[in-house]
């Protein structure tokens, strides 16, 4: 959670895996949606923001 929320802080990318499948994100912010926290990231390529609940997340790593 912690390097979540420095990698929103500091606009950090994030790789991260959700049922199978990688994105890579910029990280925007750290929130609560609905009892569950969640990231939500930009993708580069579309500028579309999408939201990952933490507990939907297989796994991640912040690229500095």
């Amino acid at each position: 959670m912690d390097q979540l929320e420095n990698a929103a802080r500091r606009g950090l990318r994030v790789a991260l895996s959700r049922r199978g499948t990688e994105y890579i994100v910029v990280a925007i912010r750290v929130t609560s949606i609905d009892q569950h926290d969640a990231l939500i990231g930009r993708l580069p390529m579309t500028g579309e923001n999408l939201t990952f609940r933490l507990g939907e997340i297989d796994s991640f790593q912040v690229i500095e």
